[in-house]
């Protein structure tokens, strides 16, 4: 494992190379209760998840389990707890105008990336205080910035960045659950929640990385720069 002062570097190249106004979000999905990292505390109040990540972002670290979850459908999608029914038939988002008809709403959260593995809790830290190593980091950033990001991301590899979003539960299912489920970083354009509760920008992105490329990245943006 990378010591704290390991990601303290990483953290400060993507801040360089990025232009971020906010530091990256370090997050480790915790099965067991005696997993969590040693030294982190639980969060203190019940929030969002999109709002605990923006929390993070801003410097604290901690612990939440499905108890200190606000937004259910969030809490889902990162496998901290079921899904509520009407979270699950799509019966939630058409009933908020979000579609046409409840066989659209269920289509797309048939879609959305989601854990079944029932978690105990995550861990949130910004990336340059993180004493574990992250599943996945999720990045802030305006679209000149992202697309530097995903031009980094196919440096060594080559191929495409794909973004896969609809919209909704963006910060919890697009940037987490998806990056951590299928071993790949998305792009997500943020949705109502996110953009009213963890006051995403209008001209900022959200890019869920996985932890273990974490390297590669930073490579690809120094020889890029």
């Amino acid at each position: 494992m990378l010591e704290s002062n390991g990601y303290d570097v990483i953290s400060g190249k993507l801040k360089e190379h990025l232009g971020l106004e906010r530091s990256p979000v370090a997050i480790k999905f915790v099965l067991r209760e005696e997993d969590i990292p040693e030294g982190i505390p639980k969060a203190a109040e019940k929030m969002r998840h999109c709002e605990l990540v923006l929390k993070a972002s801003g410097g604290d670290t901690f612990y939440a389990t499905a108890e200190e979850q606000m937004c259910k459908g969030g809490s889902s999608a990162i496998g901290l707890e079921e899904a509520p029914a009407k979270v699950k038939t799509g019966e939630f988002y058409y009933e908020l105008g979000r579609f046409s008809s409840i066989a659209s709403a269920k289509k797309t959260m048939d879609s959305i990336p989601k854990i079944d593995q029932i978690m105990y809790a995550l861990v949130y830290a910004p990336l340059e205080k993180a004493t574990f190593d992250p599943d996945v980091i999720v990045i802030f950033a305006n679209p000149a910035k992202a697309m530097i990001l995903a031009q980094a991301l196919v440096y060594t590899m080559g191929g495409r960045m794909e973004a896969d979003f609809a919209g909704i539960q963006s910060i919890c299912a697009d940037a987490v659950a998806g990056p951590f489920t299928r071993r790949r970083p998305n792009i997500t354009l943020g949705c109502s929640g996110s953009r009213q509760y963890a006051d995403v920008k209008e001209d900022e992105v959200i890019i869920g990385l996985t932890g273990e490329n974490i390297g590669c990245v930073i490579n690809a943006l120094e020889n890029m720069s």
